[in-house]
């Protein structure tokens, strides 16, 4: 009696009526003539095979190649239909026992991947495990959602689709500028709760904290609230009058100092409230919410309050400890006549905003002149996130639209590897960087193609009560919204100084103006190529320069596994996020600014330029040339300083990156319970050592350097700016 080695290592005896049903399928599929008789034939000449080998190891694969062999020699229409078949089976089955993997991974905290994809999510906690067992099962069937080769192209490396956790699983869509003003003009409903417009800022400051929450719930990416110092200035003014009314009913002595102090005070309460509010609340996916507070443009004495109480509050940080709040990233414009120089009206509150960057990392600032010219927009354009950005776009009235507009998802290109297979040939490079962005758009396709029958009852926060700037009807379909350019879709890259090194057998790109000449061409081929999917579809393609948490460990790992160690490549264990100069550089911050110039006028949909410096504390007139150098020469810059604190021995500054996580260089403190650590991740800010960031990007930050230490370039030299004495930082 024949027995059979089923997979689960259990044995069976071998019945040939289960040979002669799966022959039956694939002869009736093949539509073959007499099925049964070809199937039962089959079946017999399969039973004879195994017999001959009864000696060996009789298993499924086994049998299943003796099945192939009959069928191949008598019937190989109906071989292909059982190859197919077979492939397909073994698939789902491959993928359950990755999804079990994957899954008992997280649960017993042996998959450190898993645990680290995002460093601001607490995989020890319970919301944010349910989350992430959610997204392991939704990846898992993606692929009945993707095209064969999008989702091979995303599994092998060649490209990267998103946030495939969420999308296109589910029709979420990414990040937004969230039409704050519309929903606290016009009141919106929760629930069964309806929701009116505030008479206070402290009210005012309570519902935007709800609204984040909500927002945040119903799409995957950050959620930012623009020019909230403008937004917030009308509920200023009438916690003012209620304050002078009161100074006046009772006979306050000097009632206006009265109401104006009282409500600065309570200015300053409400956004102390919303912040806490931020930091303490989960959202549905178990994690804070990603949020951005942009502001700066105000002038009025209640658009000032705000600006004030948001870096008073900020750096003040939070609790007893005082430690670095992580959200919301603040992002500070600075325009020329307004807080530029000394005699601007709001000159104060750039200085205010120094001192907040030096103790608390954010704001970040953007140049509202170039920004204007990078996006064609009137009024200054403020970041989805933390750095996606949309260009101007008009409503059928010839209106700019800003508030309530979005992003439909991101895909990004593996350039390393496109500069790897062309082997420093650059007509070969081009022709499969056009290879790969074709991919990548009918990869951003299937983002809109999973929005298409929706109703905007899925997410009524967004739909129906006002954060996407419109009312529709819960039965309404959601697509038109985003028709048009109205919602953006981002071409994604990293890793260009990679291929620097690939194209140029070795050069690092700041030392050959050549190389510099040929990364700039990339990027503006890369452009272009969105700029013409936008006019031939109407869909608002952008290219983006992808912030690369875990990607850039991800792309790195898989380029490893297929070509080995690239000296200077791949071996280091991380790409470099997007267009950036190397972080082992060692230069000064006007280089750094000198180098990545020009990326962002190509890379519209997405940027940022960042220099990492010493304790900026007690030398903000180095810093502030900084970012005047800055704000001439790119659109949106941040500054990396030190804001760690030990609360074993006092230490403040910078703790020790290590290969283990961080530690104070004091005392050799690495709890964290007791050792605060913030750092940049891709234009948020993090806490590694309460939440560990995944081993390709921690091997970044432990090679990141100071720009501090070499002259000025010749743009400072020249007299375009002063180069910063650094010799007070500490």
């Amino acid at each position: 009696m024949l027995k059979v080695l089923k997979r689960d290592g259990s044995t069976a005896t071998f019945d040939i009526m289960k040979v002669a049903s799966a022959c039956l399928k694939a002869a009736a599929a093949a539509q073959v003539g007499n099925p049964n008789a070809l199937a039962f034939s089959v079946a017999s000449q399969v039973e004879e095979k195994c017999r001959q080998f009864a000696h060996q190891p009789l298993d499924i694969p086994a049998i299943q190649k003796h099945v192939e062999d009959a069928l191949m020699a008598s019937h190989p229409e109906v071989a292909r239909v059982y190859i197919q078949y077979r492939h397909d089976r073994d698939s789902i089955r491959a993928k359950g026992s990755a999804l079990h993997a994957q899954l008992m991974g997280l649960v017993d905290k042996t998959d450190a991947e898993v645990l680290t994809e995002n460093a601001n999510k607490n995989a020890n906690v319970f919301p944010v495990m349910r989350d992430l067992m959610a997204g392991i099962v939704s990846k898992q069937f993606a692929g009945n959602f993707l095209p064969k080769d999008i989702l091979q192209a995303h599994e092998s490396g060649d490209i990267h689709y998103h946030d495939l956790d969420y999308a296109p699983f589910l029709p979420f869509t990414n990040c937004c500028l969230v039409d704050l003003k519309g929903m606290l003009e016009n009141g919106f409903h929760l629930g069964n709760a309806g929701i009116e417009s505030p008479r206070s800022v402290g009210v005012a400051c309570a519902v935007t904290a709800q609204i984040i929450a909500q927002v945040a719930s119903h799409q995957y990416g950050g959620t930012t609230i623009p020019n909230i110092d403008q937004v917030l200035a009308p509920y200023v003014q009438q916690s003012y009058a209620k304050n002078l009314a009161l100074a006046e009913q009772y006979h306050i002595p000097d009632p206006l100092r009265y109401a104006r102090e009282r409500t600065e005070k309570e200015t300053y309460d409400g956004i102390q409230a919303c912040e806490y509010e931020i930091n303490t609340l989960f959202s549905s996916n178990g994690q804070q919410p990603f949020v951005t507070f942009s502001f700066g443009m105000g002038r009025s004495w209640q658009e000032r309050a705000v600006q004030q109480a948001i870096l008073q509050v900020r750096i003040k940080g939070m609790g007893k400890e005082g430690i670095t709040p992580v959200f919301p990233k603040l992002v500070f414009f600075i325009e020329d006549g307004l807080n530029l120089k000394p005699a601007d009206p709001n000159y104060d509150i750039k200085q205010l905003a120094l001192e907040c960057a030096s103790k608390r990392m954010y704001p970040d600032i953007i140049s509202a002149q170039l920004n204007r010219q990078l996006t064609g927009s009137s009024q200054p354009v403020s970041p989805m996130g933390c750095r996606s950005f949309l260009p101007v776009w008009r409503d059928d009235q010839g209106r700019e639209v800003l508030d309530g507009r979005n992003n439909l998802g991101v895909v990004s290109l593996n350039l390393p590897r496109i500069a790897i297979e062309a082997q420093q040939d650059q007509q070969r490079f081009f022709a499969l960087l056009a290879e790969r962005m074709e991919l990548a758009r009918q990869a951003l396709l299937t983002r809109v193609q999973r929005l298409e029958g929706v109703r905007a009852n899925i997410a009524p926060i967004l739909y129906t009560e006002g954060a996407f700037g419109v009312r529709l009807k819960p039965e309404d379909e959601i697509l038109p919204l985003f028709k048009n350019g109205r919602s953006s879709l981002s071409l994604g890259y990293i890793g260009l100084h990679e291929v620097g090194l690939l194209m140029s057998d070795g050069t690092h790109p700041q030392d050959s103006t050549e190389v510099q000449a040929f990364l700039h061409q990339v990027v503006r081929t890369m452009a272009d190529t969105t700029r013409r999917w936008r006019a031939e579809s109407g869909w608002g393609f952008s290219l983006y320069s992808t912030p690369s948490e875990s990607l850039c460990h991800r792309f790195c790992k898989l380029d490893i596994r297929r070509y080995g160690d690239i000296p200077g490549v791949n071996d280091k264990g991380y790409y470099t996020n997007s267009f950036h100069l190397d972080v082992a550089r060692k230069v000064n911050p006007f280089e750094k600014i000198q180098f990545e110039q020009g990326f962002a006028e190509c890379a519209s949909g997405g940027h940022i330029t960042y220099v990492e410096l010493p304790n900026m504390r007690h030398n903000l007139k180095a810093l502030e040339q900084i970012w005047d150098h800055a704000i001439a020469s790119v659109p949106y810059f941040g500054t990396n300083t030190p804001v760690d604190s030990c609360g074993v021995c006092g230490f403040m500054g910078e703790a020790l990156a290590t290969a283990e996580g961080f530690a104070c260089p004091e005392c050799g403190n690495h709890d964290s319970a007791s050792l605060s650590v913030t750092r940049r991740v891709c234009g948020y800010l993090g806490s590694p050592n309460a939440r560990p960031f995944n081993a390709g990007k921690q091997k970044e930050v432990m090679r990141r350097v100071k720009h501090c230490d070499t002259p000025a370039p010749h743009a400072a030299r020249t007299g375009s700016t002063p180069q910063p004495d650094l010799s007070l930082a500490s």
